[in-house]
């Protein structure tokens, strides 16, 4: 069939093999009107189509709002009484073939193929014959349309594409069907409504609600209401709804979902609409957007996910494009030497809130990447965040060598092969994934250089739009790319090898013209030196209008780091600016908090907390009242620290005098300190155990007495790394410390957010200036802790000597082993100086009224700096808007 015929069929309906018309629009609307409830128009459109098509059956199944299962809404051939009952998961049976696949299937005997599955109850034991096509929506499935016949029979091309395309006129039908006739209960459809968009996650009446269905298994299920709601029987829901009064929480929280989405009175609308045509494409190697969703390890991807949820809220066009790992990070265990262990388990993928992404041409999207050693192929998930969507690309697919289909099943793990695969992946992959989207990015913004093969991609695909060469595409692109730097030691970026580079770049490597010497050296300082590696950081820096750090500190390490890079530069004018990170204040505010900044600093706050003057309202603030919200946040730690060291001690076979005293451990009048990061050696967890003695006089002191709290994880190579996470470890057993010292295992979003809220003081030594930025420390201001940390990354900038607690005063030595005696000093001296002075100075009233003080100013002065709202804005501003051509005026000084 040519084109012009193609048209005139869609015009007409869709038509059979010879000519006939399956479904008319025309009709489609007739049978809506003469049906009125879209579920009697579906079934006359289901017995329409059987009569056109000459099969004895037709059927219409709806996906159901878990997207796990499907229902039979209509059909002609079946049994009737199944229409509402009949219900099958999309992993059994054909018609779940269909769904699972989302492409049509046709079989001639079903009983000969494997995933045929006999509904007894449904009558189709007579048909022999199957062929389903999907229902898609605006490019979302619906459901699946089935015909089946008693006679084996061959449905030919042109039938399927016939009865795909009556499905493509019927969608809508099914759409309506879906909300409108709710073959499911309201209840449940909203709470999945909820469930499969993240603003849950930042909204707590809605998080409040899958806490009250069930609160034991809430938690056992880490926080993942997909999971919970698939345990849950429609019976069963509507019983523990009625038994809480949910019923108009639930339509509360939907309706407030639905204008959130809806709403188009926001920051973005005024401020970025050029960017709405052509977004930002946002491009990490791992997103942190909620526990739930293991896709993460640490400071990258958690900033990574904050910044797409503030994108959210501030409505900047933007979708995030990034890798799904199937068995995520690891998970850690310790043994009964303190040592780590790690275990990977495979995830769920009908637990998570994802989808599979459906291209502009109506199948599910698989991008294709050529290398020398062959073709690799991924299939892309697409996840809501908010108003905006996040794209993970996967590599378990079919067609797929064995290596590669496990390339995205882990995190950071393998050798430098995997590694160079997974990045082409990201990038080259991700640019693919978003054509086969209809997307056109207008601005790419490289999150660490992971994903620099994307800017390679990005040149060869505007060469071949606008038929130009490499030189003359290289600038026009590079105008359009933001790369953000988050390494400050040369080790940190990656680097390849020429022939790791030629095996998976040639390809792309010929496409854009290039010769092999001439790719090389666009990841070299020196382009001329053979012996360099390749390195990432080094391609995105050569091929990017702006690149940024992540703090002022760090912007200056990093200019002085890339000099040779930009021969003829001063330092000072390396091209490198900085955007100080900023954590997302909904995410990390615990629910206390929020409803005192409610009552005091206005109900809308929240929408304004990268406005100063919105915060000068925390003075006002009783003390009493900040003090106690502090004191029951700390209390709630304190029962999560210990609910996780039983569970800890029981996994690892411990008696039960241990298990009894973890059940105690802890006291909620001890000044509490937190440490939770990656355990890299440069972080230096164990700075605190400088001089033993004086710490162990410190924490055991019965009138200032002092306890801490640590969590995080070492790389798995990292064997430095887990030494020193042992070393904290141990002191679980020494009876000078046993008390004072717990290790919370299995680091994530959920321990996280658990520390920050509730400790008095948020402790970070790294060896300045090896720390780029940190966040976790910015989100203990907004629940009124304490930083007491080394002035590297953000706190450099933060501290104004009230706000906080500095260890030392910046200064760095040549000599690693003085440098870091010299900091343990500074840290215990400023312990026993100042923070536990402080701590313990009590008024008649029992308030430290000078901790409180410094409480309320570190929330003042911080709280509207170090948010992602202020981060983005100032990305949007500074870079996503000039790279996009967007702003309205501009000068550029003589040189």
């Amino acid at each position: 069939m040519d084109g012009q015929e193609a048209v005139a069929s869609m015009d007409q309906g869709v038509t059979t093999g010879n000519g006939r018309n399956v479904l008319t629009l025309d009709e489609i609307a007739n049978l809506a009107s003469e049906g009125g409830q879209s579920a009697e128009t579906l079934m006359n459109v289901v017995a329409l189509i059987a009569k056109r098509f000459h099969t004895d059956v037709c059927s219409a199944y709806l996906l159901e709002p878990d997207r796990a299962n499907l229902v039979l809404a209509a059909t002609v051939g079946l049994r009737r009484e199944c229409v509402g009952n009949l219900r099958m998961a999309v992993h059994e049976g054909l018609t779940g073939l269909v769904a699972e696949q989302v492409q049509a299937v046709s079989v001639s005997q079903v009983k000969s193929h494997p995933r045929f599955k006999y509904f007894r109850d449904s009558g189709e034991d007579a048909y022999q014959s199957f062929l389903g096509v999907p229902l898609i929506d605006r490019g979302i499935l619906q459901g699946v349309l089935v015909v089946q016949t008693i006679e084996a029979r061959v449905f030919s091309g042109e039938e399927i594409r016939a009865l795909s395309e009556a499905a493509t006129q019927v969608a809508p039908v099914v759409s309506e069907a879906r909300t409108l006739d709710r073959f499911i209960a309201p209840l449940q459809e909203r709470l999945w409504a909820l469930a499969r968009n993240l603003w849950w996650s930042w909204d707590h009446n809605s998080s409040s609600l899958f806490l009250d269905l069930d609160p034991t298994r809430w938690s056992e299920l880490n926080h993942n209401p997909i999971a919970l709601l698939s345990e849950l029987p429609l019976s069963k829901l509507e019983t523990r709804a009625t038994e809480m009064m949910l019923h108009s929480r639930v339509n509360y929280a939907y309706r407030r979902m639905l204008e959130y989405l809806e709403d188009d009175r926001t920051w973005g609308t005024r401020h970025a609409g050029v960017l709405r045509p052509h977004p930002v494409a946002y491009f990490s190697a791992e997103f942190g957007l909620h526990e739930s969703l293991p896709v993460y390890s640490g400071g990258l991807g958690v900033l990574a996910g904050d910044h797409i949820k503030s994108a959210s809220d501030l409505d900047i066009p933007l979708v995030g494009i990034g890798l799904f790992y199937g068995q995520g990070y690891f998970r850690q265990r310790l043994d009964l030497n303190g040592w780590q262990r790690e275990e990977y388990l495979e995830t769920d993928v009908n637990q998570l809130p994802m989808e599979v992404a459906i291209g502009k041409d109506g199948r599910p999207v698989v991008v294709e990447i050529e290398t020398r050693s062959g073709r690799i192929l991924a299939k892309v998930w697409r996840v809501k965040v908010g108003r905006r969507d996040l794209l993970l690309l996967d590599s378990d697919v079919d067609g797929n060598a064995p290596e590669d289909r496990e390339l995205t099943s882990r995190l950071y793990g393998g050798d430098l092969r995997i590694r160079i695969r997974q990045e082409l992946l990201l990038g080259v992959g991700g640019l693919r994934a978003l054509k086969a989207l209809g997307i056109t990015p207008g601005v790419l913004h490289l999150n660490e250089g992971h994903s620099g093969f994307a800017v390679l991609e990005a040149i060869r695909m505007r060469m071949e739009d606008e038929g130009i060469g490499f030189d003359a595409a290289v600038p026009r692109i590079s105008r359009e790319v933001v790369f953000t730097t988050h390494t400050p030691v040369p080790a940190g970026h990656d680097r390849f090898d020429a022939g790791l580079v030629e095996e998976h770049i040639g390809p792309l490597r010929e496409a854009l013209g290039l010769s092999q010497e001439s790719l090389l050296g666009l990841g070299r300082e020196n382009p001329s030196n053979s012996e360099e590696l390749f390195c990432m950081t080094v391609l995105a820096l050569r091929l990017s209008r702006r690149a940024n750090a992540v703090s002022a500190l760090h912007g200056e390490v990093s200019r002085a780091m890339w000099t040779g890079l930009f021969r003829g530069k001063s330092e000072d004018d390396v091209p490198i600016g900085h955007i100080t990170n900023g954590v997302h204040v909904p995410s990390w505010l615990a629910p206390q908090m929020f409803r005192l900044y409610d009552r005091h600093l206005g109900t809308d706050w929240h929408r304004r907390s990268s406005e100063a003057k919105i915060w000068l309202g925390i003075e006002n603030v009783d003390d009493g009242e900040l003090w106690e919200t502090h004191l029951n946040l700390k209390s709630q730690l304190i029962e999560f620290v210990r609910r996780r060291a039983v569970e800890q001690a029981k996994l690892r076979g411990e008696p039960r005098e241990v298990l009894q005293r973890f059940e105690r451990v802890l006291s909620p009048d001890a000044l509490t300190i937190g440490f939770a990061r990656r355990f890299a050696t440069y972080k230096r967890a164990n700075l605190l155990l400088t001089d033993i003695e004086r710490l162990a006089a410190m924490v055991n002191d019965p009138k200032r007495p002092v306890q801490f709290v640590f969590a995080g994880k070492a790389h798995p190579l990292d064997e430095p790394g887990k030494r020193v996470l042992q070393q904290i470890a141990d002191l679980m057993r020494d009876p000078k410390f046993r008390d004072k010292f717990v290790f919370v295992e299995d680091y994530d979003i959920n321990v996280g957010r658990a520390f920050v809220q509730g400790v008095d003081v948020w402790l970070n030594n790294p060896r300045r200036p090896l720390e780029a930025s940190g966040t976790s420390g910015q989100k203990v201001v907004l629940n009124g802790g304490l930083n007491l940390s080394i002035l590297d990354g953000w706190w450099a900038e933060a501290y104004d000597g009230v706000n906080g607690f500095a260890i030392g005063t910046g200064k760095t030595h040549s000599n690693m082993s003085v440098h870091d005696a010299r900091d343990g000093e500074d840290l215990l001296r400023a312990l026993r100086e100042q923070v536990i002075p402080l701590y313990y100075q009590r008024d008649r009233d029992g308030l430290p009224r000078g901790w409180i003080k410094r409480m309320k100013r570190t929330i003042r002065t911080l709280g509207w700096r170090f948010n992602a709202d202020r981060m983005v804005m100032d990305y949007t501003s500074k870079c996503y808007l000039p790279a996009a051509g967007g702003v309205s005026s501009e000068f550029r000084p003589n040189s």
